[in-house]
């Protein structure tokens, strides 16, 4: 254990034991323990509301102060401490003294010991919170004036602290009288514009603000807002947001109970951020005139001497030589000549200009005539340099790999063809150690790759696709071809990939991307190496062989001991010959060891064999997270992929070769063929105080048909691991009901469910609460176990469970995160002995991992 680790044990036990949560809460003070509101009678747990609260009781980790405790920790006064030990017996300074000097004893005084740890506690905890009136009549006040704002002008509150049967504790709550709201009786408009007057009318159905519905500030600011934007992407460029505001008035004819007002809305005219007196000219709705492209910007070149091209009623404007398609660069541009303005077709043109990866961040004017109703735009584009040189060094962390260090450079040249286009060339490498020392006969991996990757800013097909995908979904087209290289991980693999794709952006929530041609050859160097690998299916098939180890005519198929011991068959030859005798019925085993050697041997082959796959797929996702600080979202992802069915297709035309098991072969490797789903749902609620219960669901199928009987391994599922069920190791779970009888566990569906509580614990530390429910299975394969196999609704209770707590540190741009996971239901298990059997440190499993699970 790191002393970190036992640091925080340390504290954590400290504070359990030996604190008084009273210890700094004075004799006339009382400690606030809880806020309750009640708004006519009625208890309130709407977190906006409770957030107007100025004052709130102490953290708590699961129900228990322990920022507090740690806050009391600390001495208030660690010099006159150290003193009075130094002197509560005699002669021990002067022993101190001797030892390490008079200078070293005053400097050990300033020590961290002794005056830093006190400085430290009280930096990570938390002091107690003494209930101050002023600041519960502050709270109170805000819960009157957001009720204001909500159309109770004549509510009222008052509060009543009560103290606890407990000492020196208590509670408050807080009563708020409504009354009866105020509704809004008319609307009228006083609008000094009469272009902004017609537009208005048109979209007056659109009105936050009705006549005959409760009075709500929030909804004005709504309707500002949307006025706003409907003035600003209806000509008005220069619009302001000040220029709204709104007379309330009440209606004195009417009785004291008919609580009923009247709205008028004023738009007043163009006010100059330099003059506080409106201008004499009304807003009025203006169109593009002239629209200037400056390529290649500099703002200390000589304007005069640029040369000038006419593209689609664009100007463009640049020195020496045009370096790009004009097209390329008026595709970006979401405003036309004689076009009425629209705030809209700016911010578009700011993010697909960005999108080029080809101009720094642009900068856009628009320049009125005399009359403001027609516009010069100019928009100047500054290059980013030609070539880029990157390199990056990280520390990772896999399912696969404990630790490891990866290293990456890319070389990038922009513009490659004239088109804005970018060209990145990378390489990395990465060395790692292995998080199971039965993944391979050797303690490091290695991996070593490189891509040549192309960037095209447009959807590159033959045919015109910007009905369907305009330029504003911000299209890419990527062409990538790579290879990859694995040492020491599984059988040694080579691959070799090619992508052709397209992605887009149909709003800041949506993406999508269609993998047209995902072709991936995967080689394994090393199949002979298979059982010394797969140490399971070795042993079982070890197993079968030992009732033979003594028969003369298969003492070749074992390699040679020392008498007493125990022979095994020697690898690769033994176990093959072995295998292959008992299949063609030389060796006479029973009927269930032949079934074993049967699904040894098919693993084997599928393990061993090459695999060429030519895929589609389709990606759809959606995201409803507002910025970084956002808590209380959702986001899923579809997936849906198919593969080898073009090249089934053509099987009518062109005569494929075939293998002794009838299966098409493409450069004589049977290409795979089958379909794929995935529906992965991930939902946080924010609780308060930086609380969340964040819930995780995934569901994959994929099908094998035609030329295929298995889903190729790359592209299989596995349960387990840092970031799926994490009471077991990756690959260590399922398929169904089995108990790890292979190395590498994995299957063709997926069921997932993870639930997580985070909170905050002290500083930059966090804490968790998870459970992982989840399991994998075969399903319409050739699995032959039916324990391995999903059958319906009754394999539901093979879902393993998962239980445990975890630590993360928040280093601001990485969590680091360890996570320990107990096996709470093994389906492995039989009857009583599924729950809880190994429900101790001894047999959790400990998890470590950067950033959030899900």
């Amino acid at each position: 254990m790191c002393n970190w680790t036992k640091i925080a044990l340390l504290l954590l036990m400290f504070s359990i034991v030996g604190c008084n949560t009273l210890k700094k809460v004075g004799d006339d003070e009382l400690l606030l323990t809880k806020n309750s509101i009640f708004v006519d009678d009625e208890k309130i747990t709407d977190s906006e509301i409770k957030g107007l609260i100025d004052q709130k009781p102490n953290s708590s980790v699961l129900g228990y102060p322990l920022r507090l405790n740690l806050y009391n920790l600390a001495k208030e006064n660690p010099d006159s401490s150290f003193q009075d030990w130094l002197h509560r017996k005699d002669k021990r300074e002067k022993r101190l003294n001797n030892i390490l000097s008079q200078k070293q004893v005053n400097r050990l005084q300033e020590s961290f010991v002794v005056k830093g740890a006190s400085e430290f506690l009280k930096r990570i905890g938390e002091p107690p919170v003494v209930i101050d009136t002023s600041l519960t009549n502050k709270s109170l006040k805000r819960l009157e004036a957001y009720y204001n704002s909500k159309g109770y002008f004549n509510n009222s509150g008052d509060y009543e602290i009560v103290e606890g049967s407990r000492k020196k504790r208590a509670k408050i709550e807080y009563n708020v009288t409504l009354g009866k709201p105020y509704i809004i009786d008319t609307v009228q408009k006083n609008i000094t514009s009469p272009e902004l007057d017609s537009i208005y009318d048109i979209s007056v159905k659109s009105s936050y603000v009705k006549k005959g519905e409760q009075f709500d500030l929030q909804k004005f600011t709504q309707e500002r807002e949307r006025l706003t934007a409907l003035f600003r992407n209806s000509g008005v460029y220069n619009f302001q947001e000040s220029s709204i505001n709104y007379d309330i008035l009440r209606d004195t004819t009417l009785m004291a109970d008919d609580q009923l007002m009247d709205v008028q809305l004023n738009i007043k005219k163009f006010r100059s951020t330099s003059d506080s007196t409106d201008i004499n000219n009304p807003y009025r709705v203006a169109r593009l005139k002239e629209i200037n492209i400056y390529a290649d910007y500099d703002i200390n070149g000589d304007a005069d001497s640029l040369k000038t091209l006419v593209h689609d009623n664009y100007i463009i404007h640049y020195s020496n030589k045009l370096r790009y398609n004009p097209k390329a660069l008026t595709d970006a541009i979401f405003f036309e000549k004689d076009s009425v303005y629209r705030d809209l077709d700016r911010i578009r043109t700011y993010r697909q200009i960005t999108n080029l990866n080809t101009f720094k961040y642009p900068n856009i004017e628009f320049i009125p005539d005399s009359s403001q109703t027609q516009l010069t735009s100019n928009i100047y584009l500054a290059a980013k340099k030609k070539f880029s040189l990157n390199m990056n060094f990280d520390v990772t962390h896999s399912n696969i790999q404990q630790v490891g260090t990866a290293f990456s450079t890319s070389v990038i040249t922009r513009n490659v063809f004239g088109g804005a286009e970018t060209l990145n060339i990378s390489a990395r490498g990465s060395v790692g150690l292995l998080s199971d020392a039965t993944i391979s006969n050797e303690t490091f991996t290695s991996e070593l790759g490189g891509d040549i990757n192309i960037t095209f800013p447009r959807i590159w097909l033959p045919f015109n696709t910007e009905r369907i995908i305009p330029y504003y979904m911000l299209p890419q087209s990527r062409l990538l071809v790579g290879t990859n290289f694995q040492k020491n991980i599984g059988l040694d693999k080579q691959s070799l990939n090619s992508i052709l794709s397209y992605n887009w952006t149909p709003s800041d929530r949506l993406k999508n991307n269609i993998e047209l041609l995902n072709v991936e050859f995967v080689r394994n160097v090393n199949p002979n190496n298979f059982y010394n690998v797969y140490r399971n299916t070795f042993s079982n098939l070890d197993d079968i062989a030992d009732g033979f180890q003594d028969d003369p005519q298969y003492a070749s198929y074992f390699n040679p001991v020392e008498e007493g011991e125990d022979p095994s068959l020697n690898i690769p030859g033994g176990a093959n010959q072995f295998v292959e005798d008992v299949l063609n019925g030389s060796i006479p085993v029973t009927t269930d060891e032949l079934d074993e050697v049967n699904s040894i041997e098919e693993r084997r082959i599928r393990l061993t064999e090459n695999n060429l796959i030519f895929a589609t797929n389709f990606t759809h996702t959606k995201n409803s997270k507002d910025g970084i600080n956002d808590n209380d979202f959702y986001q899923y992802r579809i997936k849906l992929e198919s593969a080898g069915g073009m090249l089934s297709l053509l099987a009518n035309i062109i005569p494929y070769n075939e293998n002794p098991n009838g299966q098409l072969l493409v450069f004589n490797v049977p290409f795979s063929q089958y379909v794929k789903s995935e529906f992965d749902f991930i939902r946080h609620w924010s609780l308060g105080g930086s609380q969340v219960l964040a819930f995780r669901s995934f569901l994959g199928l994929a099908v094998p048909y035609g030329n295929s009987n298995s889903i190729p391994f790359v592209r299989s599922y596995f349960a387990g691991g840092s970031n799926d069920n994490r009471a077991w190791n990756a690959y260590e779970l399922g398929p169904g009901k089995t108990d790890n009888i292979n190395d590498f566990n994995e299957a063709n569906l997926k069921m997932a469910f993870n639930l997580e509580y985070r909170f905050p614990i002290a500083g930059d530390v966090k804490g968790a609460l998870f459970a992982d429910a989840g399991n994998i299975w075969n399903v319409f394969d050739n699995e032959n176990n039916p324990d391995a196999i999903f059958t319906g609704f009754s394999s539901l209770s093979d879902i393993a469970l998962g239980t445990g707590l975890g630590l993360r540190y928040d280093f601001t741009y990485f969590v680091f995160r360890l996570d320990v996971g107990f096996k709470t239901y093994n389906p492995a298990k039989v009857g009583s002995d599924r729950w809880f059997d190994g429900y101790n440190l001894k047999n959790a499993v400990f998890n470590i991992g950067i950033n959030y699970p899900f």
